[in-house]
């Protein structure tokens, strides 16, 4: 009898000790930003924003929205236009900052929070949304992201390989992509049309390939995605 609770105390412990592994399992790390970093809140990421003032026919006024860090001193709110790559920072002594940004646009958006103490500061996941529009109904899908290669990456010698992206849309009615790839900086040679988010390439080895990926909806909106580039080794 001793000898069976013995045999169940050691399972039990081998049981607790495991539990605490299998958390955050497959994870990406960047999508939660830096340790110790604020939360966003608003406006949600790949969401539809419609909460902005409208200050004109092509602008409206976005209250972003952040949860406090008792360490911060002041925030840094860092905004990309997904559609022309501009960006603008703006700083706020608050976790919140009203922004005008243009209409009908998707957007990302990270918060960096600083402290005067420190030259450094803590990164917030990035998250995106688009910034309606008064009388849009139907949204272009985001641009593309790469998945694999990864933008400015090398990968190991090979003869073939899948070029991997992803993207998001607010309607949810993406339909198709089609894919530009060469050897030259400005992509313009489309190699095909798919409705997966991979399509299998060939490279040589010591070459530098450049991609871009249109991304089309139900309603023929479109996306144009930046230029990705790798290095065969």
């Amino acid at each position: 009898m001793r000898t069976t609770q013995i045999l169940m105390s050691l399972l039990f412990l081998l049981t607790l000790t495991a539990c605490p592994g299998s958390k955050g399992e497959g994870v990406d790390p960047d999508s939660l930003g830096d340790p110790g970093s604020v939360s966003l809140v608003f406006p949600e990421n790949n969401s539809e924003c419609t909460e902005g003032a409208v200050v004109d026919d092509l602008q409206s006024a976005v209250t972003f929205q952040w949860e406090a860090s008792e360490s911060a001193d002041y925030y840094e709110v860092n905004l990309k236009n997904l559609i022309d790559g501009s960006t603008q920072l703006t700083e706020s002594g608050h976790n919140e900052s009203t922004i005008t940004l243009a209409s009908n646009t998707p957007y990302e958006w990270f918060v960096v929070s600083k402290s005067n103490a420190s030259d450094t500061g803590l990164k917030s996941a990035t998250w995106k949304f688009y910034n309606a529009g008064a009388g849009l109904v139907n949204y272009a899908p985001f641009p593309a992201e790469a998945l694999y290669p990864k933008r400015g990456g090398s990968i190991p010698a090979t003869t073939k390989l899948s070029l991997q992206w992803q993207a998001e849309d607010v309607d949810g009615d993406i339909v198709d992509f089609e894919v530009f790839f060469g050897t030259e900086t400005a992509p313009s040679t489309a190699i095909g049309t798919t409705e997966a988010t991979t399509i299998e390439v060939n490279v040589s080895s010591g070459q530098s390939y450049y991609w871009q990926v249109k991304t089309k909806d139900g309603k023929g909106n479109t996306s144009q995605s930046e230029v990705f580039n790798f290095k065969v080794q």
